[in-house]
């Protein structure tokens, strides 16, 4: 089984679904033993339908900074 660093590291590709068939199976196979990493997909994935649905709203200076500080954590 892949590690959390690993799950967490193609997190964003997984969601977009542009990871390979053999990533996408060890990141659901992670996920569904992972309580945090889970927690973590499962925000991601709120955040993106959010942004997405947001897209043309101008985004608060304190929200950017501090999703710009999220995603530096990621990498």
């Amino acid at each position: 089984m892949i590690s959390c660093d690993e799950a967490v590291r193609q997190l964003w590709e997984y969601l977009d679904g542009s990871v390979g068939q053999t990533d996408k199976e060890a990141i659901e196979e992670h996920l569904g033993v992972c309580k945090r990493c889970c927690g973590e997909a499962e925000f991601a994935d709120e955040l993106r339908k959010f942004m997405g649905s947001h897209a043309y709203e101008e985004l608060p200076a304190r929200a950017r900074s501090r999703l710009t500080e999220y995603i530096d954590t990621l990498y």
